[in-house]
């Protein structure tokens, strides 16, 4: 869980990072002009490398290939576990994000650019906080995936709900049973963790009824939201 939650977080985090810089427009300048593309093109190799490869080989990738390039001494199994998850859900995590910034108006940027705003503030300031809202419940499904997922880092010895049930069941030799509870672990754990964030979904959403009142002109303008009280109302 541990692992899941802060991978989910640092990969959001690099998501928007390589997202931002895959969307942000090119330079005038030939030479960052070409810099930039350089650096999309890295950016797009790493997306597709994660995006294309099971964790499970980029875990033993990464965890033995360290252990090579540093004379046999390997990464300690958690902070390890939470890189490659990390890594992993970065790449995905970008995709993500790129698809939330475009999926905003074009005229929300425009709108920004006019009242003098630089790329970097539009982006800060009126797009990212709609692409996230937008993305939400992508990253919600992506921290779930991530609870199963890390199911595959007992390969370099990292000891989850997977890995603890091998050790118990090779001392009981009970396999089908201690399986059957791992597996109503999991269901319990998403299930509940899913259903949370559904709720916090919806509580961003804010009330889908409502009515503006006021003009442009009047800077006492403001948004009534009128919730619907009952069914009888409704109809």
């Amino acid at each position: 869980m541990l692992i899941a939650l802060t991978g989910t977080v640092a990969g959001l985090l690099i998501g928007l990072l390589v997202g931002m810089v895959r969307t942000a427009p090119l330079s005038q300048n030939r030479v960052l002009r070409a810099l930039h593309r350089i650096l999309n093109g890295l950016l797009a190799a790493y997306i597709e490398i994660f995006r294309s490869t099971p964790m499970m080989v980029q875990a033993m990738v990464i965890f033995w290939g360290f252990a090579f390039l540093n004379n046999g001494q390997t990464l300690p199994l958690i902070p390890a576990g939470i890189f490659i998850v990390s890594i992993n859900t970065g790449a995905y995590m970008a995709e993500i994000v790129r698809g939330g910034i475009i999926s905003v108006d074009r005229g929300q940027t425009e709108g920004a650019y006019s009242v003098g705003m630089t790329h970097a503030q539009a982006m800060v300031h009126v797009i990212l906080p709609q692409a996230l809202r937008n993305i939400l419940p992508s990253v919600s499904n992506e921290f779930v995936i991530n609870i199963k997922d890390t199911s595959v880092l007992n390969v370099i010895g990292v000891m989850e709900l997977y890995y603890m049930a091998g050790v118990i069941y090779r001392r009981n030799y009970q396999i089908f049973q201690t399986y059957l509870i791992i597996c109503v672990l999991y269901f319990l754990l998403t299930f509940t963790i899913t259903r949370l964030l559904r709720l916090l979904e919806r509580k961003l959403e804010g009330a889908k009824n409502y009515t503006i009142c006021g003009s442009q002109s009047d800077p006492a303008a403001e948004i009534h939201i009128h919730e619907q009280e009952d069914e009888a109302w409704k109809r």
